[in-house]
C-alpha cells in the first residue's frame, strides 16, 4: 500500500487547498490560536528575561520552565473536561465553550498574580512567583485541551491541516504579543538589564492579562461544535462532584509527596553528588524518583477512594481506560507504541533548545529591543510562513512526508545556533538563524498537529488529543529544565550539537511509521 492511499495521506488539488483557508472554521482557529499563544511565553522567555534582569541565577530561571509541565500532564484532567459540566456555564454556552471561558478567566488571574509579585521582595517571593506560574501553566493547558477538542469536533478531517495552520498563525501572533510585546513594554516602562525596575514588569503583565479579553470575546462569538461524543452513561450531579473530589485528592497527594520529601531529596542529592561526582546527574536521578513516587502516591489515593465506593469504578474506566484501549485497538499494539514513541520525541530538539534561547541571546549581548525585533517580530513572520507552507504541503503531498521534512529541518537548523555562538553579537547571523529555525518549526508544527488530529477518535476527543499533546512535550520539557545546567557544564556550542543529535531518532521513527500505516 502506498502512503497516499490511506486516510492520513489523502491529498487535494492546489485550488481546493487554497480555498480551504476561507472556511469560517479555519478562520475561527486564528483567534482561538491567539488566545492559546499568550500564556506560554509569560512562563518561558518573558519571565526568564524578567528574572535575569532581577538578578536571579540562570539555572534557577530555566527551572521555572517546569511550571509549564501542566502542558505535559494535561491528559490527567482532560477526561474531566469531557465529563464534568460547569454549573450554569455549560447550560448557557455548551460543553466546550464553557470550559474555554473558565480557563481564560483563570489565565487572566494567574498573569495578574505574577505581575503583582516582586521576585526580590522577600525570601518567599520566588515561591509565590512559581505558584502563580504553575496556575498559569495549568490554566493554559486546560484552555489548550478544550480548544484542541473544539477544533477536531468542529470540522471534518479534510480541514484539519488548514485549521492547524491558522491555529499556529494565531498562536504565534499571541506569542509575539506576549514575547516581543512584553519586551517592548518592559523597556518602555523603564526596565533594562543594568537598570531593573519591578514596576515596569508589573504593568507589562497587567497589560498581558487584559490582552486575553480577545480570547474571551471569541469564545462568546463562536458556535458550539455539533460533532461531539454521545455520553451514554447517565450520572447525576453528586456523582460528578465525587469524581471531581477523587481527582482533587489525587492532586493533593501528588503535591504533598513533593512537599514532605524536600529534606530527604536535599540529603539524597548531596549523597549522590559525592558518589557520582556529578551534581546535575544526581539532581536528575533524585528528581525523577521523586516524580515517580508522587505519581504512585496519587494512584494509591485514587485506588483507595474507588475501593471505598465513593466513586464508581465504571465511571473511572469510562473516563480514563476506554480512550487508551480505543487507541491500541484501532492501531494494534506494535504500531500504537511506535506512534507514541514518535509523538513523545518529535519536538525534542526545538523544545530543549527553546527553553534557554532567550537567555542565550542575552548572554551574547543582544538587547531586549534587538531580541524583540529579530527573534519575536521577524521570527513570527517566518513561523507563519512555515505554518502555512506546512499546511499546504501536508494537504497536497500527505502528512507523513512533511513530518519527515519538518523533523529533518528542525534538527538541522540547531547547528546554526552553534555558528551564532561562535559569531557572538552579530545581527546578520541572528537573522539567518531565526529565519531557518522558525520557518522549519512552523512547517513541522503544522504537519504534526494535523497528524495528531487525525489519530484522534471523535468519541474521546479531549482525552486522546490531550494524551498525545502531553506526551509530545513531557520528556522535552523535563530535559529543558536542565538546559541551563547543561550549558554551564558543556558550553553553548556543544549543547546545540547535542540538541541536533536528539532529532536523529525521530527521523528513523517517521520512516518506520510511514511504512506500517494500514
Amino acid at each position: 500500500m502506498k502512503l497516499d492511499d490511506n486516510p492520513i495521506e489523502r491529498t487535494q488539488s492546489w485550488l481546493e487547498t487554497i480555498e480551504s483557508f476561507a472556511h469560517p472554521r479555519v478562520v475561527t482557529m486564528l483567534f482561538l490560536g491567539f488566545s492559546a499563544g499568550i500564556p506560554i511565553l509569560l512562563i518561558f522567555s518573558s519571565l526568564g528575561l524578567w528574572l535575569r534582569e532581577a538578578g536571579v541565577e540562570r539555572s534557577a530561571v530555566t527551572f521555572f520552565s517546569w511550571a509549564a509541565l501542566g502542558y505535559s500532564f494535561k491528559f490527567v484532567w482532560a477526561p474531566l473536561i469531557d465529563k464534568l459540566p460547569i454549573p450554569f456555564l455549560t447550560q448557557w454556552l455548551g460543553r466546550r465553550r464553557s470550559w474555554i471561558l473558565l480557563a481564560q478567566c483563570s489565565i487572566m488571574i494567574a498573569i495578574l498574580w505574577m505581575g503583582m509579585t516582586n521576585p526580590l521582595e522577600s525570601e518567599n517571593s520566588l515561591t509565590m512567583m512559581a505558584l502563580a506560574a504553575v496556575l498559569l501553566g495549568f490554566s493554559s493547558a486546560t484552555q489548550d485541551i478544550v480548544i484542541d477538542a473544539y477544533r477536531i469536533e468542529s470540522a471534518e478531517s479534510d480541514l484539519q491541516a488548514m485549521m492547524s495552520s491558522t491555529y499556529i498563525a494565531g498562536y504565534r501572533i499571541g506569542m509575539l504579543v506576549a514575547g516581543a510585546g512584553a519586551l517592548y513594554l518592559a523597556s518602555y516602562f523603564g526596565s533594562d538589564k543594568g537598570d531593573y525596575s519591578y514596576t515596569a514588569w508589573r504593568w507589562t503583565y497587567v497589560i498581558m492579562s487584559s490582552v486575553m479579553l480577545v480570547g474571551v470575546a471569541t469564545t462568546f462569538l463562536i458556535p458550539e461544535p455539533i460533532r461531539q461524543r454521545e455520553d451514554n452513561a447517565k450520572y447525576d450531579a453528586s456523582e460528578y462532584l465525587r469524581f471531581l473530589l477523587l481527582f482533587t485528592l489525587a492532586v493533593l497527594a501528588f503535591i504533598a509527596t513533593f512537599y514532605f520529601s524536600a529534606e530527604t531529596v536535599k540529603a539524597s542529592k548531596k549523597s549522590l553528588t559525592e558518589a557520582f561526582l556529578n551534581k546535575h546527574l544526581a539532581s536528575f536521578i533524585v528528581e525523577t524518583l521523586r516524580l515517580a513516587t508522587a505519581v504512585m502516591m496519587a494512584a494509591i489515593v485514587s485506588k483507595l477512594v474507588i475501593l471505598s465506593g465513593m466513586v464508581r469504578q465504571s465511571m473511572v474506566d469510562e473516563t480514563y481506560i476506554e480512550p487508551v484501549k480505543d487507541f491500541f485497538s484501532r492501531y494494534g499494539m506494535r504500531l500504537a507504541w511506535l506512534l507514541l514513541a514518535l509523538i513523545g520525541l518529535y519536538r525534542i530538539s526545538d523544545i530543549v533548545l527553546g527553553v534557554i534561547a532567550n537567555v542565550f541571546y542575552q548572554d551574547l549581548g543582544f538587547t531586549k529591543i534587538e531580541i524583540a525585533n529579530v527573534v519575536k517580530t521577524f521570527g513570527l513572520f517566518m513561523t507563519l510562513a512555515g505554518g502555512f507552507l506546512g499546511g499546504l504541503l501536508s494537504v497536497r503531498f500527505g502528512v507523513i512526508k512533511i513530518l519527515f521534512l519538518g523533523a529533518a529541518l528542525s534538527a538541522g537548523t540547531n547547528i546554526l545556533f552553534m555558528l551564532l555562538a561562535n559569531a557572538g553579537h552579530d545581527l546578520n547571523m541572528l537573522y539567518l538563524v531565526i529565519s531557518a529555525d522558525n520557518l522549519s518549526a512552523g512547517l513541522a508544527s503544522a504537519a504534526f498537529i494535523a497528524f495528531l488530529s487525525k489519530l484522534t477518535n471523535i468519541s474521546f476527543t479531549a482525552t486522546q488529543y490531550a494524551i498525545f499533546s502531553s506526551l509530545m512535550t513531557l520528556l522535552p520539557k523535563i530535559l529543558g529544565g536542565y538546559s541551563g545546567s547543561m550549558v554551564d557544564s558543556m558550553g553553548y556550542p556543544n549543547f546545540f550539537i547535542l540538541t541536533a543529535i536528539l532529532g536523529v531518532p525521530v527521523l528513523v521513527l517517521i520512516l518506520i511509521a510511514g511504512k506500517r500505516f494500514k
